[in-house]
């Protein structure tokens, strides 16, 4: 006796699945394509930043200079941490819409309200 993997899970899930890994690994692909390209940039700002500290000739300036090189860095970071989450939000979204499509939908299993007695949720201090 055969079984066939088809008639157990069925050709729709199972390409459902394979829809749904091929647009993770796109997915997660380009994220590792955008964090080395900003990987690069930043690699290349904090070279240029450091010649011109080395040119520097006053202490204010280098304050200044070094004060502004922080503040930039810092926005870019935050600009490529808010893309970089919106891809992975995106990467999610297109990841589970093949399996949520070919799933049937299940119904929502409600939780039992509790039963404990009535003399256990009032006050248990201690009064001793």
């Amino acid at each position: 006796m055969f079984i066939n993997f088809n008639d157990i899970v069925g050709t729709n899930q199972f390409e459902s699945f394979t829809t749904a890994t091929a647009s993770s690994t796109k997915g997660l692909q380009a994220i590792a394509t955008e964090m080395m390209d900003y990987s690069k940039k930043s690699f290349e700002k904090s070279r240029a930043h450091f010649e011109k500290l080395m040119g520097v000739r006053k202490i204010e300036e280098a304050i200044q200079l070094q004060s502004d090189f922080a503040k930039s860095a810092y926005e870019d970071f935050v600009a490529q941490s808010t893309k970089i989450g919106e891809m992975y939000a995106s990467l999610a979204g297109e990841a589970f819409k093949p399996i949520n499509v070919a799933s049937p939908a299940r119904p929502s299993v409600a939780t039992p309200q509790s039963k404990a007695p009535v003399a256990a949720k009032q006050n248990l201090s201690y009064a001793g």
